[in-house]
């Protein structure tokens, strides 16, 4: 009996089916899916024989799927936490409005109130019979000249009081919806945390069944994944004539950037001890007074796309079809980024993740 096969072909169909059990939880753990627990995943034999290539590629391979996911769903998390914040700001503005409104009402009716008491003391007698039996006609005329004054102030008084309504309920109605859109943003923001969990949780989960040695050959597959993405980046001509030049904006990101190596990523994080990939560059040009969206799809949508041949440091490269991921430019084809959970923020080639296109703030 050749036991050291036997362990050997135990090993890979463990791993075969730890990746196939962490698929499995990935699908099933989304909101309003019923699943049972499955069972515990035998822990490997320290003497066991370690899984070939193939078996580890795919590994790297279902990890890049659930830390990309995890990217995306922080990316929706960040963009839900920063309309919250705004809309809470509006609508603490929105109050202000409505006090003052309700203040400047009440003023407004009590005004009102003292015009019609004294047009009630003084309009009970015809205008004619008060000019007759006035001792004084042109004291009345002068009388008569400031109550048509007083009349038309009581017009404009009766028209400003009117609108101060009508702001007041526009002011309510806004409010109203913001609130709601409030909730609307805490619930995407409390899903998409969920999600990000889930898959962070599903990839420790499936990294843990691999033995020391695994994990080192399989970080060995990563860098010469990314090796790999990297020359042919670079030999598709991409920087052949590359001569950007940062600004001195670009030079105070790219220093920022730099003096975060080695911090951890964490999801959500702006800084100043932990970043994730979004937080970090907008922290970044924040610090150069130049300051752009929190996410990495809101950096592509609404900054000026530059084409990769005028790239220059401090310009910002968005990477996957979704793009989930930003790093920052700093020359001599590298980028300064934090990567995912587990990781710190490095540098690394720019053309080691598939790059959707090249954005710049301070164009």
């Amino acid at each position: 009996m050749n036991t050291g096969t036997d362990r050997g072909t135990a090993r890979r169909a463990l791993i075969t089916t730890a990746v196939a059990v962490v698929c499995a939880v990935t699908v099933l753990a989304a909101p309003g899916t019923a699943f049972a627990s499955p069972a515990p995943t035998p822990t490997p034999s320290a003497t066991s024989t370690p899984v070939n290539n193939k078996d580890l590629e795919a590994v790297r391979t279902k990890l890049d799927a659930l830390y990309h996911d995890a990217s995306v769903a922080t990316d929706a998390y960040n963009a839900a936490e920063e309309q919250t914040k705004k809309q809470s700001a509006e609508i603490v503005e929105l109050a202000k409005k409505i006090v003052k409104g309700q203040e400047k009402l009440d003023e407004l009716k009590d005004r009102a109130g003292a015009a019609a008491r004294s047009q009630y003391r003084t309009g009970g007698i015809p205008d004619e019979a008060q000019l007759l039996l006035s001792d004084n006609p042109q004291a009345f005329l002068d009388g008569t000249g400031r109550v048509l004054q007083g009349q038309r102030a009581t017009k404009g008084l009766i028209a400003e009081l009117t609108r101060t309504q009508q702001d007041l309920k526009q002011y309510t109605a806004d409010a109203s919806a913001q609130w709601q859109q409030l909730e609307k943003n805490r619930q995407a923001k409390a899903t998409a945390k969920k999600k990000i969990t889930t898959q962070i949780a599903a990839a420790e989960k499936l990294e843990s069944q691999l033995e020391k040695r695994e994990k080192e050959r399989l970080a060995k597959l990563e860098q010469q994944a990314a090796l790999k993405a990297q020359t042919a980046w670079l030999d598709s001509g991409a920087l052949k004539d590359a001569t950007g030049k940062a600004t001195s904006a670009g030079k105070a990101a790219v220093a920022y950037a730099t003096a975060q190596l080695g911090k951890a990523y964490e999801w959500g994080a702006e800084g100043p001890s932990t970043y994730d990939c979004s937080g970090l560059t907008s922290q970044a040009w924040a610090s150069a007074g130049d300051p752009i969206p929190r996410t990495s799809q809101e950096q592509w949508k609404q900054l000026p796309h530059v084409a990769e041949k005028d790239m220059r440091p401090g310009d910002l490269i968005i990477y996957f079809d979704d793009a989930s991921h930003v790093a920052m430019y700093i020359g001599d084809g590298a980028i300064i980024h934090a990567p995912r959970p587990g990781r710190t923020v490095t540098v690394a080639g720019a053309g080691s993740m598939p790059i959707l296109g090249v954005v710049r703030p301070d164009a």
